[in-house]
């Protein structure tokens, strides 16, 4: 459940599994069964069975249509008369028309006649409809009552408007809650104050997707408040508007922060709508993408910089028409480096853009926002040199983005590496565990250097889709350094915000609800029996208990960066920054604009910034409608491809279990299957609980699809298989599996054309094993053990190399230092990767001069003035991929001469160490012995690893393309 306290909760269901899609599939198999209906009747046959089973069918649907204005149930009345008459034909008429106008239109196509066909349908209902709303009221007042607000406001003229609205008239909390919930097409909440609790009658459909607790009746004349307060928990980014009987004189009802006004009953009809339609309008509005769209229309002498601008250069010229034609003549209009005319700077934005910003922070939850043109590599980079300081010691996951590393590097801040925990069966790596990092934390306390640490840095969610639990997280580390900054890389995650179950683990909405957590009475009580409850426990064992931060000290400090552009519809490098932090006024703002100003284009693209202010508005008017659609699409995709037996003998989809250790979800949460199940109505509260408690959930949008069953690797499954032959795009892969990500662009045709490409795939697979002989088939299996049981040993950090330590008890190093070393020639050398596991064994200490980084994706397995362990040799000899930074293949590792570092420790006055005595044990295994590359060998420069691996993609790619099909054994 997502709790809206106080003795409600709304069902994980409601909002991202099959209520919605089913209704929708309910429809279709109405329009199949008319269709069959009208066949029986034109066959002569009985009607009698096909009538009672089609009846069926419209009981099913009546239960959701009380909570969409089309179909409705109006439409299900009309089409159950026709039934009762046996007018076939009617019925399938209607019921086609419906579906076709339901799933063009939604819910606007209740302006239209479906006695009529589209064609014949006024011209004007065609644009109201694509720019249609529809506006709850939460009203048990009948509408044939005089005065009635439904009925005041239908007779209230629409024409004339560019906005079209509908009402859809509940009677209760519990239908209202439903209906936010369900029916993503509601912009607008009118709720009188008095409303009733309790529908007045009971559905399984209903009862699944909201539950009171007992005794959760309270006063009836508040229930309009509560209503809009869980409203606004569940969808923030919703209009409300109170109704009531009572004026200010006679109480006032403190709805501040949750409706937008509050309206008396009888008088105030008209301005109810007039503010329905300006709250719409002003969500709508994108002050930048309007300005910029107005200048490109503008008549314009240009003598500035941009020839390109206004397209003169272009479509004048002789030789780049084809520039011109493929992309069109508004981009060229659009662009210029004024920042006049109604336009903004993004260096110092005073007018649209600031505008543009300030919404994007209220649709994101922050305090401040700022739109970054350059991508999250460059906006992780502002907020560390805005926040640390030269010394400073950053906790950091080793697996960050390599522009947090190189972040660091330039502020002069020293990384304490934490390890993630492993996913060794899948060479994937999770989240750090909160004890780690309470841990590292009271160590570096009982060492005396708390002071010193500035900043916790994680990912979430993780490229895999790992996905913390903020609010414990920075709960638990502030008991134990009040101040502490906390910086979360979301850049997979901007979607997050659009649904609330999502939303409650991203970084904004953790804070702001830690903020009025700490704020609270309720919790001071709760701290001061904590503290009672903790006085005979040492600090040194704080780690294995629940922490609670002293209210009168704790600070809410927290930053995260987007990658608007990876997870909604913004342009590619457009990112935002957001902001909440109780000092940011008082002890940022001004460092954090040299930041800004320091990383920031001083010529940003205008198509950028226009593109971050219209993704804003999408998240507002339809973030529900798009995000709530691709957890569908990829639960769906899950439960193909673990109920089609031909999927299943090759691939598997990694799910919660897999991915999330059982000590990390206590909710016992473990596979998105049984939410996936189309057929399914229950409920199922250990998914409620895990999304709200857990300390890491899997978020099913990103879907690891495990291929060690094929013999191929991930990197050449995609390369060879999906992308050469199919067209299909993905990111990342690891050495046995490829992840395909579900965002607001995937569409359910795509998905088909993935599950039927996956098939295809399947039925070469049976082709080659079956055709290949004894020796293809002991190599075969071969590879298939390498991928499934023998997989390289995924390494820890190791450890700095003690000249690149402030001293040696102290785990963090000096980033910056080791990598200016290496700008000196003299300082470095190349190690062929083949030749460094003899050099380990002679004793000598092998240390990275640069960030080795395979991408993606895209976190470093080395750093300037890392050890390079004999870990660390193993998984790049068995990467599979052939982009990795800061490696050549063809000279090998940049590594410190032993003549530097011994330079380097008698500057710092340190005795030299051999690499056996700098290596950190490896979680309770042996060290694993190397074996140099050679032919054969898996080596990171993308060439084939095996002959075997080469002609067994081969052989698949050939059955795909002779089209291969038809009957294959299928074995499990």
């Amino acid at each position: 459940m997502v709790s809206m306290s106080a003795g409600v909760d709304v069902s994980l269901q409601a909002m991202v599994t099959s209520p919605a899609q089913r209704r929708l599939d309910r429809w279709h198999g109405l329009e199949t069964a008319a269709q069959q209906l009208t066949d029986t009747a034109q066959a002569g046959l009985d009607l009698d069975g096909s009538v009672e089973a089609f009846a069926g069918l419209l009981d099913e649907l009546e239960s959701y249509e009380r909570f969409w204005l089309f179909p409705g149930q109006a439409t299900l009345q009309r089409i159950r008369e026709y039934l009762a008459h046996r007018d076939v034909q009617l019925v399938r008429q209607f019921v086609s028309r419906a579906v076709h106008r339901m799933s063009e239109f939604g819910d606007g196509g209740s302006l239209f006649d479906l006695a009529l066909p589209l064609a014949q349908q006024p011209p004007d209902l065609l644009a109201g409809a694509r720019r249609f709303v529809t506006v709850l009221i939460a009203d048990d007042t009948p509408e044939d009552v005089p005065q009635s607000v439904a009925e005041e406001l239908r007779r209230l003229e629409l024409d004339g408007h560019e906005l079209a609205f509908g009402l859809l008239v509940v009677g209760s909390v519990e239908e209202a809650l439903a209906a936010v919930a369900l029916n993503d097409e509601i912009q607008a909440c009118i709720i009188r104050r008095d409303l009733t609790l309790r529908a007045s009658s009971w559905t399984s459909l209903l009862e699944a997707l909201v539950h009171f607790e007992p005794g959760s009746v309270g006063d009836r004349a508040g229930n309009g408040i509560r209503c809009g307060r869980w409203i606004r928990q569940l969808r923030p980014h919703l209009d409300l508007y109170l109704l009531t009987d009572e004026s200010v004189a006679a109480r006032d009802p403190y709805t501040q922060g949750v409706f937008a006004r509050t309206f008396y009953r009888l008088n105030e009809e008209a301005e109810l709508r007039a503010a329905v339609l300006a709250g719409i309008r002003r969500r709508y509005a994108t002050p930048f993408f309007d300005a910029l769209r107005r200048y490109a229309a503008a008549p314009i002498g240009q003598f500035h910089a941009l020839p390109v601008a206004r397209g003169a250069s272009i479509f004048n010229s002789r030789w780049l028409q084809d520039m011109g034609e493929f992309y069109g003549r508004n981009i060229f209009l659009a662009e210029t480096s004024s920042t006049s005319g109604g336009l903004d700077s993004l260096l110092d934005p005073r007018g649209t853009v600031k505008q543009a910003m300030d919404k994007a922070a209220i649709t994101f939850g922050a305090r401040e926002t700022y739109f970054v043109t350059n991508g999250t590599s460059t906006a992780n980079k502002v907020v560390l040199q805005a926040l640390t300081r030269p010394g400073d010691i950053v906790l950091i996951d080793r697996n960050c983005h390599k522009s947090h590393h190189y972040g660091l590097m330039l502020s002069g801040a020293r990384p304490l590496y934490l390890d993630a925990y492993p996913l060794q069966r899948y060479a994937i790596y999770g989240g750090v565990p909160l004890r780690t990092i309470k841990q590292t934390l009271l160590e570096l306390k009982a060492a005396g250097r708390l002071d010193q640490v500035r900043m916790v840095l994680l990912t979430n969610c993780t490229f895999d889709g790992i996905t913390y639990n903020p609010t414990r997280v920075m709960e638990e580390v502030l008991a134990i350094k009040p101040d502490m900054c906390f910086l979360w890389d979301e850049a997979w995650y901007a979607f997050a915000i659009a649904v609330p179950f999502a939303r409650g683990r991203t970084a904004m909405d953790a804070a702001a609800r830690l903020s009025l957590r700490l704020g609270s009475d309720a919790y001071r009580a709760e701290y001061q029996a904590w503290r009672a409850t903790m006085a005979d426990v040492p600090e040194s064992d704080w780690a294995d208990h629940r922490l609670l931060p002293d209210p009168n000290v704790a600070r809410v400090r927290v930053y995260a960066t987007h990658s608007t552009h990876k997870s909604l519809s913004a342009l590619r490098q457009g990112s935002m920054i957001h902001v909440w932090d109780q000092d940011f006024d008082r002890d940022v703002h001004e460092q954090f604009s040299e930041a800004y100003l320091t990383h920031t284009s001083t010529s940003p693209n205008q198509q950028l910034v226009a593109s971050l202010d219209l993704a804003r508005r999408q998240v507002d008017l339809e973030g529900y409608r798009m995000v709530r659609n691709a957890y569908q699409m990829a639960l769906a995709f899950r439960y193909r491809v673990k109920h089609d037996p031909l999927l299943r003998r090759w691939y598997r989809v990694l799910d919660q279990a897999d991915l999330v250790p059982a000590q990390y979800r206590p909710s016992g949460a473990t596979s998105y299957l049984r939410l996936a199940d189309p057929d399914s109505v229950a409920s199922y509260p250990e998914w409620d609980q895990a999304w709200a408690d857990d300390e890491f959930v899997l978020d099913p949008t990103r879907v690891t699809l495990y291929l060690g069953r094929t013999g191929m690797s991930g990197f050449e499954f995609r390369e060879r298989i999906l992308m050469d032959r199919f067209g299909i795009q993905i990111n990342k892969t690891s050495l046995n599996s490829v992840l395909l990500i579900f965002t607001i662009g995937v569409t359910w045709s795509s998905v088909q054309y993935l599950l039927d490409v996956l098939r295809r795939i399947a039925v070469a697979l049976a082709k080659a094993v079956e055709g290949a002989s004894h020796a293809d088939r002991v190599l075969m299996g071969k590879r298939t053990r390498v991928l499934t049981s023998q997989l390289p040993p995924l390494p820890d950090f190791s450890a700095f190399d003690p000249a690149f330590r402030p001293s040696m008890a102290s785990p963090e190093g000096d980033l910056r230092a080791a990598f200016y070393a290496a700008y000196d020639e003299a300082n470095r050398e190349y190690v062929p990767l083949a030749d460094a596991p003899a050099l380990l064994a002679r004793g000598r200490t092998l240390v990275s001069a640069t960030f080795v980084v395979p991408y993606p994706p895209g976190f470093p397995v080395l750093v300037p003035g890392q050890v390079v362990s004999a870990q660390i040799l193993t998984f790049l000899t068995h990467l599979d991929i052939p982009e990795v930074h800061g490696y050549r293949a063809e000279l090998g590792l940049s590594v410190f001469t032993e003549r530097a570092l011994q330079r380097f420790a008698e500057e710092q006055d340190r005795p030299r160490q051999t690499s056996r005595s700098l290596r950190p044990a490896t979680r309770g295994t042996a060290e694993p012995s190397v074996s140099p590359a050679g032919p054969g060998s898996p080596r990171p420069d993308g060439s084939d690893r095996s002959q075997h691996r080469s002609d067994l993609s081969s052989r698949v790619a050939r059955a795909i393309g002779e089209g291969a099909s038809g009957d294959v054994p299928i074995t499990e």
